[in-house]
């Protein structure tokens, strides 16, 4: 069975609230659903994360590099902005996915850039909450591929 954590961070808890003509309609209860019926039809150990405390995001990777195969993360604003962010994931030895439910770069200039991408082995934006699944399915062949 795969472990993959999901990590979402600041202000991806009021999706489905907040600007839906970008982030779209669902909630992140009803995305986490979704993942977890996706990962029990294909032999997954799925953990979902959110918070808007950049320490909390870092302890949380930290703690997945001895129980993780896989690391989702959707680190909203922080992916411009944390180091810290960046060097927790720098530390591990498993596949990252980053993830957005926007194009980064077809949206504010300092969107475009990403202190995750250089540590990730893909990265995923602006196919909306469908992303999370893609995420998923990406995971498990990064998974073998290591293996």
């Amino acid at each position: 069975m795969h472990k993959i954590l999901i990590i979402n961070g600041p202000n991806l808890n009021l999706l489905g609230e907040r600007e839906k003509d970008k982030y779209g309609k669902l909630s992140i209860n009803e995305i986490k659903k979704s993942c977890l019926s996706f990962s029990e039809k294909h032999n997954i150990n799925l953990s979902f994360f959110q918070s808007n405390v950049e320490g909390e995001i870092v302890n949380e990777i930290q703690k997945a590099r001895n129980t993780q195969n896989c690391i989702i993360i959707n680190a909203g604003g922080y992916t411009h902005t944390s180091v810290a962010i960046h060097d927790a994931l720098k530390i591990l030895n498993i596949p990252i996915i980053e993830l957005h439910i926007t194009n980064i770069y077809k949206r504010e200039d300092f969107r475009h850039k990403s202190l995750i991408s250089n540590v990730a082995s893909g990265i995923i934006c602006g196919l909306g909450t469908e992303g999370y699944t893609l995420a998923l399915k990406a995971s498990i062949n990064l998974i073998k591929n290591e293996n």
